[in-house]
């Protein structure tokens, strides 16, 4: 039996062993592929790791463990970059451990599969780990002028500011919860799990013909449902789960699995 497992602290919430374990079933791997969860820091995560026997093929890491898990492989090109990993690929057939960052590829996914392959500015509410993958996937899809609306400016600054001169995106910064009119963007992106005031999701959909929600704790969020309300192109924490399973999946299994069923199978294990 293989094994793979989703880790972080807290985790007990977390649906990607629904997400994987639906994929073994759909793609007739079940009876060889198990996928598990545990409760892990990043001071527990090496040594958890150390005794993973050889059926291990891969951990899915979430928070805290996204910084952490770079020193137990060769991160990518990427994962380096946004200095975040979340999945590690445990070494094989005289390969080494290696460490990706499957975030972008889901933000890009979810966003082809609505439509949107392609845009110039937008708009990006928080500045933590996943506002980084956030900034890589808006620079693939052409974006070069982003408003990141956040709590602190400072820093909004020192955890984007390098990245988004790298990425060649000129950013700009506004209050998180703002309720005034901004300039027009072609979407909005919001990696905060805090809700945002009915008032401020209100102004920031009107802004966007496109508004994706990174988070999925509170499904339907404020943001998720103002968006529906305006009629707009709505994306939610579930599809970027779904997005960067999708990824997860191939890297451990070596196989492509369609995003429907899981998708299906995550909206309705939702309260």
């Amino acid at each position: 039996m293989w094994r793979c497992a989703v880790a972080g602290s807290p985790i007990t919430h977390s649906l990607s062993p629904l997400i994987h374990t639906t994929a073994y079933r759909v793609l007739g791997i079940a009876d060889a592929w198990d996928y598990g969860r545990h409760e892990l820091d990043a001071a527990a995560l090496p040594g958890f790791v150390a005794e993973c026997g050889p059926e291990w093929v891969g951990l899915s890491c979430t928070a805290p463990l996204k910084s952490a898990v770079l020193a137990l492989g060769v991160p990518s090109s990427r994962a380096a970059l946004l200095n975040a990993g979340n999945t590690l690929i445990f070494a094989r057939d005289g390969r080494p451990a290696r460490v990706e960052n499957t975030d972008v590829t889901g933000l890009l996914g979810a966003l082809a599969r609505a439509g949107v392959t392609q845009a110039e500015r937008a708009v990006v509410v928080g500045n933590g780990a996943t506002a980084r993958s956030a900034l890589a996937a808006l620079a693939e899809l052409g974006v070069t002028r982003v408003q990141v609306l956040a709590r602190s400016q400072a820093n909004a600054h020192a955890s984007l500011g390098d990245l988004a001169g790298q990425l060649g995106i000129a950013v700009e910064h506004g209050p998180w919860g703002t309720t005034e009119a901004g300039e027009p963007a072609d979407l909005a992106l919001s990696t905060v799990s805090a809700p945002l005031p009915t008032a401020a999701a209100e102004a920031l959909v009107a802004r966007v013909p496109v508004c994706f929600d990174a988070t999925y704790n509170h499904y339907p969020t404020v943001l998720d449902r103002a968006a529906r309300a305006a009629g707009i192109v709505q994306l939610s924490g579930i599809d970027l789960l779904v997005g960067q399973a999708l990824d997860q999946i191939r890297l451990f299994t070596g196989r492509d699995c369609p995003a429907e069923p899981l998708l299906e199978a995550a909206y309705a294990a939702l309260p």
